[in-house]
Protein backbone atom coordinates (compact mmCIF):
# COMPACT_ATOMS: atom_id res chain seq x y z
CA UNK A 1 0.00 0.00 0.00
CA UNK A 2 1.38 3.39 -0.94
CA UNK A 3 1.56 6.22 1.59
CA UNK A 4 -1.03 8.20 -0.37
CA UNK A 5 -3.39 5.21 -0.32
CA UNK A 6 -2.94 4.89 3.45
CA UNK A 7 -3.75 8.60 3.84
CA UNK A 8 -6.88 8.16 1.77
CA UNK A 9 -8.02 5.27 3.94
CA UNK A 10 -7.33 7.33 7.04
CA UNK A 11 -9.24 10.28 5.58
CA UNK A 12 -12.27 8.08 4.92
CA UNK A 13 -12.12 6.68 8.44
CA UNK A 14 -11.93 10.16 9.96
CA UNK A 15 -14.98 11.59 8.33
CA UNK A 16 -15.53 11.78 4.61
CA UNK A 17 -13.98 13.39 1.58
CA UNK A 18 -14.85 16.40 -0.49
CA UNK A 19 -16.14 15.52 -3.95
CA UNK A 20 -16.39 17.68 -7.07
CA UNK A 21 -19.72 19.32 -7.76
CA UNK A 22 -22.22 17.67 -10.09
CA UNK A 23 -21.84 17.97 -13.84
CA UNK A 24 -24.73 20.43 -14.01
CA UNK A 25 -22.85 22.88 -11.77
CA UNK A 26 -19.52 22.70 -13.58
CA UNK A 27 -18.19 25.08 -16.17
CA UNK A 28 -17.26 23.47 -19.46
CA UNK A 29 -13.58 23.62 -18.53
CA UNK A 30 -14.11 21.97 -15.15
CA UNK A 31 -16.14 19.24 -16.82
CA UNK A 32 -13.29 18.62 -19.29
CA UNK A 33 -10.84 18.48 -16.37
CA UNK A 34 -13.09 15.97 -14.62
CA UNK A 35 -13.47 13.87 -17.76
CA UNK A 36 -9.69 13.85 -18.17
CA UNK A 37 -9.23 12.94 -14.47
CA UNK A 38 -6.69 15.72 -13.98
CA UNK A 39 -7.23 16.14 -10.23
CA UNK A 40 -6.58 12.48 -9.41
CA UNK A 41 -2.95 12.68 -10.50
CA UNK A 42 -2.19 16.35 -9.96
CA UNK A 43 -3.40 16.43 -6.35
CA UNK A 44 -1.36 14.80 -3.60
CA UNK A 45 -4.05 12.80 -1.86
CA UNK A 46 -7.19 14.21 -0.26
CA UNK A 47 -5.16 16.53 1.94
CA UNK A 48 -3.20 18.14 -0.89
CA UNK A 49 -4.03 21.44 -2.54
CA UNK A 50 -6.05 20.86 -5.75
CA UNK A 51 -3.86 20.60 -8.86
CA UNK A 52 -0.66 21.48 -6.91
CA UNK A 53 1.03 18.23 -7.94
CA UNK A 54 3.22 16.04 -5.79
CA UNK A 55 1.34 12.78 -6.36
CA UNK A 56 3.77 9.89 -6.98
CA UNK A 57 2.64 7.89 -10.01
CA UNK A 58 4.27 4.46 -9.84
CA UNK A 59 5.79 3.27 -13.10
CA UNK A 60 8.15 0.42 -14.07
CA UNK A 61 10.92 3.03 -14.39
CA UNK A 62 10.30 4.45 -10.93
CA UNK A 63 8.02 7.01 -9.33
CA UNK A 64 6.99 9.91 -11.58
CA UNK A 65 5.81 12.89 -9.54
CA UNK A 66 3.01 15.00 -10.94
CA UNK A 67 3.61 18.70 -11.51
CA UNK A 68 1.89 21.81 -10.22
CA UNK A 69 -0.72 22.82 -12.83
CA UNK A 70 -2.26 25.71 -10.90
CA UNK A 71 -1.93 29.20 -12.43
CA UNK A 72 1.15 30.02 -10.34
CA UNK A 73 3.58 31.79 -12.68
CA UNK A 74 6.65 30.65 -10.73
CA UNK A 75 5.70 27.10 -9.78
CA UNK A 76 2.80 26.13 -12.03
CA UNK A 77 1.54 26.84 -15.54
CA UNK A 78 0.59 30.49 -15.04
CA UNK A 79 3.17 31.57 -17.61
CA UNK A 80 1.92 29.19 -20.32
CA UNK A 81 0.20 30.54 -23.40
CA UNK A 82 -2.66 28.49 -24.87
CA UNK A 83 -0.28 27.25 -27.59
CA UNK A 84 2.28 26.14 -24.99
CA UNK A 85 -0.42 24.47 -22.92
CA UNK A 86 -1.67 22.65 -26.04
CA UNK A 87 1.87 21.45 -26.81
CA UNK A 88 2.16 20.00 -23.30
CA UNK A 89 -1.26 18.35 -23.51
CA UNK A 90 -0.95 16.89 -27.00
CA UNK A 91 2.79 16.51 -27.58
CA UNK A 92 4.14 16.08 -24.05
CA UNK A 93 6.47 19.10 -24.33
CA UNK A 94 6.75 21.62 -21.50
CA UNK A 95 7.14 25.37 -21.89
CA UNK A 96 10.90 25.03 -21.31
CA UNK A 97 11.15 22.45 -24.11
CA UNK A 98 11.68 19.43 -21.84
CA UNK A 99 9.71 16.28 -22.61
CA UNK A 100 7.09 14.89 -20.27
CA UNK A 101 6.87 11.20 -19.44
CA UNK A 102 3.76 9.39 -20.74
CA UNK A 103 2.53 8.83 -17.18
CA UNK A 104 0.83 12.05 -18.26
CA UNK A 105 -1.34 10.47 -20.98
CA UNK A 106 -0.63 12.98 -23.75
CA UNK A 107 -0.80 10.23 -26.42
CA UNK A 108 -4.54 10.08 -25.59
CA UNK A 109 -5.00 13.79 -24.89
CA UNK A 110 -3.73 14.41 -28.43
CA UNK A 111 -7.21 13.32 -29.53
CA UNK A 112 -8.87 16.19 -27.65
CA UNK A 113 -10.49 18.97 -29.67
CA UNK A 114 -9.16 22.53 -29.79
CA UNK A 115 -12.36 23.70 -28.10
CA UNK A 116 -12.01 21.33 -25.14
CA UNK A 117 -8.34 22.20 -24.70
CA UNK A 118 -9.16 25.91 -24.72
CA UNK A 119 -11.92 25.36 -22.14
CA UNK A 120 -9.56 23.34 -19.93
CA UNK A 121 -6.92 26.05 -20.21
CA UNK A 122 -9.42 28.73 -19.24
CA UNK A 123 -10.58 26.68 -16.24
CA UNK A 124 -7.08 26.07 -14.90
CA UNK A 125 -6.07 29.69 -15.42
CA UNK A 126 -9.18 31.41 -14.04
CA UNK A 127 -11.05 29.02 -11.72
CA UNK A 128 -8.24 27.19 -9.94
CA UNK A 129 -6.45 28.86 -7.05
CA UNK A 130 -2.70 29.32 -7.64
CA UNK A 131 -0.45 27.38 -5.28
CA UNK A 132 2.89 29.09 -4.79
CA UNK A 133 4.85 25.96 -4.03
CA UNK A 134 6.98 23.72 -6.21
CA UNK A 135 6.04 20.08 -6.56
CA UNK A 136 8.86 17.58 -5.90
CA UNK A 137 10.93 16.77 -8.96
CA UNK A 138 10.81 13.40 -10.71
CA UNK A 139 14.14 11.62 -10.35
CA UNK A 140 14.44 8.45 -12.40
CA UNK A 141 17.59 6.40 -12.74
CA UNK A 142 19.70 6.45 -15.91
CA UNK A 143 18.86 6.03 -18.78
CA UNK A 144 15.20 6.90 -18.05
CA UNK A 145 16.28 10.20 -16.51
CA UNK A 146 17.18 11.41 -20.01
CA UNK A 147 14.00 13.14 -21.09
CA UNK A 148 15.34 13.79 -24.60
CA UNK A 149 15.01 10.05 -25.25
CA UNK A 150 11.24 10.60 -25.41
CA UNK A 151 11.72 12.17 -28.86
CA UNK A 152 12.20 8.75 -30.46
CA UNK A 153 9.49 7.15 -28.30
CA UNK A 154 6.99 9.84 -29.25
CA UNK A 155 7.79 9.42 -32.94
CA UNK A 156 7.01 5.72 -32.66
CA UNK A 157 4.09 5.63 -30.24
CA UNK A 158 2.52 9.09 -29.81
CA UNK A 159 1.17 9.95 -33.23
CA UNK A 160 -2.54 10.44 -32.58
CA UNK A 161 -4.37 13.26 -34.35
CA UNK A 162 -7.19 15.43 -32.96
CA UNK A 163 -10.51 13.61 -33.12
CA UNK A 164 -12.63 13.89 -36.23
CA UNK A 165 -16.20 12.54 -36.19
CA UNK A 166 -17.10 9.57 -38.38
CA UNK A 167 -20.02 10.63 -40.57
CA UNK A 168 -21.17 7.02 -40.92
CA UNK A 169 -21.71 6.66 -37.18
CA UNK A 170 -24.25 8.17 -34.80
CA UNK A 171 -23.51 11.25 -32.69
CA UNK A 172 -23.66 9.06 -29.57
CA UNK A 173 -21.05 6.65 -30.99
CA UNK A 174 -18.79 9.53 -31.97
CA UNK A 175 -19.09 11.08 -28.52
CA UNK A 176 -18.28 7.73 -26.90
CA UNK A 177 -15.25 7.19 -29.10
CA UNK A 178 -14.01 10.69 -28.35
CA UNK A 179 -14.30 10.18 -24.61
CA UNK A 180 -12.79 6.68 -24.55
CA UNK A 181 -9.88 7.43 -26.86
CA UNK A 182 -9.34 11.04 -25.79
CA UNK A 183 -9.86 12.71 -22.41
CA UNK A 184 -10.91 9.57 -20.47
CA UNK A 185 -7.72 7.88 -21.83
CA UNK A 186 -9.05 4.35 -21.25
CA UNK A 187 -6.42 2.81 -23.51
CA UNK A 188 -3.59 4.05 -21.28
CA UNK A 189 -4.36 1.25 -18.82
CA UNK A 190 -6.52 -1.21 -20.77
CA UNK A 191 -4.25 -1.69 -23.81
CA UNK A 192 -1.24 -4.05 -23.62
CA UNK A 193 2.26 -2.60 -23.98
CA UNK A 194 5.01 -3.73 -26.32
CA UNK A 195 8.71 -4.23 -25.63
CA UNK A 196 9.38 -0.48 -25.62
CA UNK A 197 6.36 0.30 -23.40
CA UNK A 198 4.31 1.70 -26.26
CA UNK A 199 0.61 0.82 -26.53
CA UNK A 200 -0.09 -2.07 -28.89
CA UNK A 201 -2.81 -0.41 -30.94
CA UNK A 202 -3.54 -3.68 -32.74
CA UNK A 203 -4.84 -4.93 -29.38
CA UNK A 204 -6.58 -1.70 -28.35
CA UNK A 205 -8.45 -2.13 -25.03
CA UNK A 206 -7.72 -5.88 -24.96
CA UNK A 207 -6.36 -5.69 -21.39
CA UNK A 208 -3.17 -4.32 -19.86
CA UNK A 209 -1.04 -4.29 -16.73
CA UNK A 210 -0.77 -1.23 -14.48
CA UNK A 211 1.78 -1.80 -11.75
CA UNK A 212 0.37 -4.52 -9.54
CA UNK A 213 -3.07 -4.38 -11.19
CA UNK A 214 -4.63 -5.95 -14.27
CA UNK A 215 -6.82 -3.65 -16.38
CA UNK A 216 -9.29 -6.08 -17.99
CA UNK A 217 -10.29 -6.57 -21.59
CA UNK A 218 -12.97 -4.03 -22.61
CA UNK A 219 -13.70 -5.57 -26.02
CA UNK A 220 -16.60 -8.02 -26.46
CA UNK A 221 -14.25 -10.86 -25.48
CA UNK A 222 -14.01 -9.38 -22.01
CA UNK A 223 -17.50 -7.86 -21.70
CA UNK A 224 -19.44 -10.62 -23.40
CA UNK A 225 -22.32 -11.12 -20.96
CA UNK A 226 -22.33 -7.67 -19.34
CA UNK A 227 -25.56 -5.81 -19.97
CA UNK A 228 -25.43 -2.14 -20.96
CA UNK A 229 -26.92 -1.34 -17.55
CA UNK A 230 -24.23 -3.34 -15.74
CA UNK A 231 -21.47 -1.58 -17.64
CA UNK A 232 -22.96 1.88 -17.11
CA UNK A 233 -23.47 1.17 -13.40
CA UNK A 234 -19.88 0.01 -13.07
CA UNK A 235 -18.54 3.17 -14.68
CA UNK A 236 -20.74 5.38 -12.48
CA UNK A 237 -20.44 3.49 -9.18
CA UNK A 238 -17.62 0.97 -9.43
CA UNK A 239 -20.16 -1.79 -8.75
CA UNK A 240 -21.47 -4.48 -11.10
CA UNK A 241 -22.86 -7.98 -10.72
CA UNK A 242 -19.49 -9.75 -10.95
CA UNK A 243 -17.02 -6.94 -10.29
CA UNK A 244 -16.04 -4.15 -7.92
CA UNK A 245 -13.64 -1.34 -8.84
CA UNK A 246 -10.39 -1.24 -6.89
CA UNK A 247 -6.93 0.20 -7.38
CA UNK A 248 -6.54 2.67 -10.27
CA UNK A 249 -10.07 1.96 -11.52
CA UNK A 250 -11.55 2.91 -8.15
CA UNK A 251 -9.71 6.24 -8.42
CA UNK A 252 -11.04 6.75 -11.96
CA UNK A 253 -14.59 6.14 -10.75
CA UNK A 254 -14.22 8.32 -7.66
CA UNK A 255 -12.56 11.34 -9.24
CA UNK A 256 -13.89 11.23 -12.79
CA UNK A 257 -16.44 8.76 -14.10
CA UNK A 258 -19.11 9.08 -11.41
CA UNK A 259 -19.35 12.81 -12.14
CA UNK A 260 -19.97 12.45 -15.87
CA UNK A 261 -23.35 13.05 -17.44
CA UNK A 262 -25.48 9.97 -17.93
CA UNK A 263 -25.54 10.66 -21.68
CA UNK A 264 -21.75 10.55 -21.77
CA UNK A 265 -21.63 7.28 -19.84
CA UNK A 266 -24.18 5.82 -22.27
CA UNK A 267 -22.09 7.06 -25.20
CA UNK A 268 -18.99 5.33 -23.83
CA UNK A 269 -20.96 2.09 -23.47
CA UNK A 270 -22.20 2.42 -27.06
CA UNK A 271 -18.67 2.81 -28.37
CA UNK A 272 -17.23 -0.03 -26.29
CA UNK A 273 -19.98 -2.31 -27.60
CA UNK A 274 -18.88 -1.60 -31.16
CA UNK A 275 -15.26 -2.66 -30.71
CA UNK A 276 -13.97 -5.79 -32.46
CA UNK A 277 -13.31 -8.73 -30.16
CA UNK A 278 -9.67 -8.92 -29.08
CA UNK A 279 -7.61 -11.13 -26.81
CA UNK A 280 -8.59 -14.31 -25.03
CA UNK A 281 -9.67 -13.07 -21.63
CA UNK A 282 -12.89 -14.75 -20.47
CA UNK A 283 -15.90 -12.53 -19.99
CA UNK A 284 -17.07 -14.14 -16.76
CA UNK A 285 -16.31 -17.10 -14.53
CA UNK A 286 -17.70 -20.50 -15.38
CA UNK A 287 -19.97 -22.30 -12.90
CA UNK A 288 -18.59 -21.63 -9.46
CA UNK A 289 -18.00 -24.72 -7.30
CA UNK A 290 -19.36 -25.04 -3.81
CA UNK A 291 -16.49 -24.24 -1.44
CA UNK A 292 -16.25 -27.74 -0.03
CA UNK A 293 -12.57 -27.24 0.68
CA UNK A 294 -13.49 -24.92 3.54
CA UNK A 295 -14.61 -26.76 6.65
CA UNK A 296 -14.71 -24.22 9.51
CA UNK A 297 -13.23 -25.58 12.68
CA UNK A 298 -14.03 -24.20 16.10
CA UNK A 299 -15.06 -20.62 15.25
CA UNK A 300 -14.70 -19.35 18.80
CA UNK A 301 -11.25 -20.90 19.05
CA UNK A 302 -10.32 -19.41 15.67
CA UNK A 303 -11.34 -15.93 16.74
CA UNK A 304 -9.65 -16.15 20.12
CA UNK A 305 -6.34 -17.29 18.68
CA UNK A 306 -6.72 -15.14 15.53
CA UNK A 307 -5.15 -17.99 13.53
CA UNK A 308 -2.43 -15.65 12.28
CA UNK A 309 0.54 -17.77 13.27
CA UNK A 310 3.09 -18.44 10.56
CA UNK A 311 1.74 -21.83 9.53
CA UNK A 312 -1.96 -20.91 9.48
CA UNK A 313 -3.76 -22.47 6.53
CA UNK A 314 -5.50 -20.46 3.87
CA UNK A 315 -8.87 -21.51 5.28
CA UNK A 316 -7.88 -20.37 8.76
CA UNK A 317 -6.63 -17.04 7.45
CA UNK A 318 -9.82 -16.53 5.44
CA UNK A 319 -11.97 -17.30 8.48
CA UNK A 320 -10.02 -14.82 10.58
CA UNK A 321 -9.59 -11.79 8.30
CA UNK A 322 -12.23 -12.17 5.54
CA UNK A 323 -15.26 -14.18 6.63
CA UNK A 324 -16.77 -11.55 8.91
CA UNK A 325 -17.45 -9.36 5.85
CA UNK A 326 -17.54 -11.73 2.86
CA UNK A 327 -19.19 -14.68 4.66
CA UNK A 328 -17.90 -18.14 5.46
CA UNK A 329 -19.16 -19.37 2.10
CA UNK A 330 -18.12 -16.28 0.14
CA UNK A 331 -21.72 -15.12 -0.16
CA UNK A 332 -21.05 -11.50 0.79
CA UNK A 333 -23.38 -9.37 2.88
CA UNK A 334 -27.14 -9.37 2.16
CA UNK A 335 -27.17 -5.68 1.22
CA UNK A 336 -24.20 -6.02 -1.13
CA UNK A 337 -21.96 -3.69 0.89
CA UNK A 338 -19.43 -6.49 1.08
CA UNK A 339 -19.43 -8.22 -2.30
CA UNK A 340 -19.91 -11.92 -2.86
CA UNK A 341 -16.75 -13.75 -3.81
CA UNK A 342 -18.63 -16.46 -5.69
CA UNK A 343 -18.61 -15.44 -9.34
CA UNK A 344 -16.39 -12.42 -8.71
CA UNK A 345 -14.20 -11.68 -11.73
CA UNK A 346 -11.27 -10.83 -9.47
CA UNK A 347 -10.97 -14.55 -8.70
CA UNK A 348 -10.39 -15.60 -12.30
CA UNK A 349 -6.84 -16.64 -13.13
CA UNK A 350 -6.28 -13.78 -15.58
CA UNK A 351 -7.13 -11.25 -12.85
CA UNK A 352 -5.19 -13.01 -10.12
CA UNK A 353 -2.86 -10.05 -9.67
CA UNK A 354 -5.91 -7.94 -8.74
CA UNK A 355 -6.82 -10.38 -5.97
CA UNK A 356 -3.30 -10.13 -4.55
CA UNK A 357 -3.20 -6.33 -4.83
CA UNK A 358 -6.62 -6.02 -3.24
CA UNK A 359 -5.54 -8.11 -0.26
CA UNK A 360 -2.31 -6.12 -0.02
CA UNK A 361 -3.70 -2.62 -0.48
CA UNK A 362 -7.37 -2.88 0.32
CA UNK A 363 -10.07 -0.80 -1.37
CA UNK A 364 -11.02 2.83 -0.91
CA UNK A 365 -13.77 4.16 -3.16
CA UNK A 366 -16.26 6.96 -2.58
CA UNK A 367 -19.25 7.39 -4.84
CA UNK A 368 -22.01 9.81 -3.99
CA UNK A 369 -22.45 9.66 -0.24
CA UNK A 370 -21.26 6.05 0.05
CA UNK A 371 -17.79 5.00 1.20
CA UNK A 372 -16.53 1.57 0.26
CA UNK A 373 -13.62 0.62 2.47
CA UNK A 374 -11.68 -2.61 2.81
CA UNK A 375 -8.45 -2.52 4.79
CA UNK A 376 -5.31 -3.91 3.23
CA UNK A 377 -3.24 -6.59 4.92
CA UNK A 378 0.16 -5.79 3.43
CA UNK A 379 3.26 -4.32 5.13
CA UNK A 380 1.62 -0.91 5.63
CA UNK A 381 -1.66 -2.27 6.99
CA UNK A 382 -3.48 -0.16 9.55
CA UNK A 383 -5.37 -3.25 10.72
CA UNK A 384 -3.45 -6.53 10.42
CA UNK A 385 -0.18 -7.28 8.63
CA UNK A 386 0.22 -10.56 6.76
CA UNK A 387 3.51 -11.66 5.22
CA UNK A 388 3.88 -12.76 1.61
CA UNK A 389 3.55 -16.47 2.42
CA UNK A 390 0.34 -15.89 4.37
CA UNK A 391 -1.17 -13.74 1.62
CA UNK A 392 -0.27 -16.40 -0.96
CA UNK A 393 -2.07 -19.07 1.10
CA UNK A 394 -5.06 -16.80 1.71
CA UNK A 395 -5.38 -15.84 -1.97
CA UNK A 396 -4.94 -19.45 -3.15
CA UNK A 397 -7.67 -20.65 -0.82
CA UNK A 398 -10.04 -17.83 -1.77
CA UNK A 399 -9.58 -18.22 -5.53
CA UNK A 400 -9.77 -22.00 -5.44
CA UNK A 401 -12.79 -22.13 -3.13
CA UNK A 402 -14.91 -19.41 -4.72
CA UNK A 403 -13.49 -19.00 -8.22
CA UNK A 404 -13.98 -21.04 -11.40
CA UNK A 405 -10.77 -23.08 -11.13
CA UNK A 406 -7.95 -23.88 -8.70
CA UNK A 407 -5.24 -21.22 -8.44
CA UNK A 408 -1.96 -21.61 -6.55
CA UNK A 409 -0.19 -18.35 -5.70
CA UNK A 410 3.35 -18.22 -4.38
CA UNK A 411 5.12 -15.77 -2.10
CA UNK A 412 7.04 -14.60 -5.18
CA UNK A 413 3.72 -13.74 -6.86
CA UNK A 414 2.78 -11.66 -3.84
CA UNK A 415 6.17 -9.95 -3.80
CA UNK A 416 5.75 -9.05 -7.48
CA UNK A 417 2.34 -7.50 -6.80
CA UNK A 418 3.62 -5.74 -3.68
CA UNK A 419 6.56 -4.17 -5.51
CA UNK A 420 4.53 -2.83 -8.43
CA UNK A 421 4.06 -5.72 -10.84
CA UNK A 422 6.27 -7.61 -13.24
CA UNK A 423 9.32 -5.72 -14.47
CA UNK A 424 8.99 -5.03 -18.23
CA UNK A 425 11.78 -6.24 -20.55
CA UNK A 426 12.80 -2.66 -21.32
CA UNK A 427 13.55 -2.02 -17.65
CA UNK A 428 15.34 -5.35 -17.22
CA UNK A 429 17.59 -4.48 -20.14
CA UNK A 430 18.48 -1.09 -18.66
CA UNK A 431 20.88 -2.46 -16.03
CA UNK A 432 24.40 -0.94 -15.91
CA UNK A 433 25.97 -4.25 -16.94
CA UNK A 434 23.80 -4.66 -20.01
CA UNK A 435 24.19 -1.00 -21.01
CA UNK A 436 28.00 -1.26 -20.70
CA UNK A 437 27.97 -4.49 -22.70
CA UNK A 438 25.80 -2.83 -25.34
CA UNK A 439 28.14 0.17 -25.50
CA UNK A 440 31.17 -2.08 -25.90
CA UNK A 441 29.39 -4.06 -28.63
CA UNK A 442 28.47 -0.81 -30.41
CA UNK A 443 32.08 0.43 -30.22
CA UNK A 444 33.39 -2.89 -31.54
CA UNK A 445 30.89 -2.77 -34.40
CA UNK A 446 31.84 0.82 -35.15
CA UNK A 447 35.53 -0.16 -35.12
CA UNK A 448 34.90 -2.98 -37.58
CA UNK A 449 33.00 -0.65 -39.92
CA UNK A 450 35.84 1.91 -39.81
CA UNK A 451 38.41 -0.85 -40.44
CA UNK A 452 36.40 -2.12 -43.42
CA UNK A 453 36.17 1.39 -44.89
CA UNK A 454 39.93 1.96 -44.46
CA UNK A 455 40.80 -1.36 -46.16
CA UNK A 456 38.52 -0.61 -49.10
CA UNK A 457 40.10 2.79 -49.61
CA UNK A 458 43.57 1.28 -49.52
CA UNK A 459 42.53 -1.40 -51.97
CA UNK A 460 41.20 1.29 -54.29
Amino acid sequence: MTLSHSLRLAAVMMGGLALPVSAQDMSRGEYVATTADCAACHTSGHEGAPYAGGYAIQSPMGAITSSNITPSVEFGIGGYSLAEFTAALRDGIRKDGAHLYPAMPYPSYARMTDEDIAALYDYLMTEVEPVEEAAPQTRLSFPFSQRWSMIAWNAAFARAEPFQPDGDQSPEWNRGRYLVEGPAHCGTCHTPRNLLMGSDQGEFLAGGEVGGWHAPNLTPTGLGDWSDEDLADYLKTGVATHARASGPMAEAVEYSLQHLKDDDIAAMVTYLRSLPAKGREPAAPADVPTPAAFVPADHADARSQHRLDGDASGAQLYETVCASCHGLSGQGSPDGTYPALKGNLTLTQVQGTNLLSTILQGVSRETGDHHTLMPGFGPDSLVQKLDDEQIARLASFTATSFGPQPVAFTADDVKTARTGGAVPPLVRLATPQIMVAGLIAALVLLGLVVLLIVRRRRAA
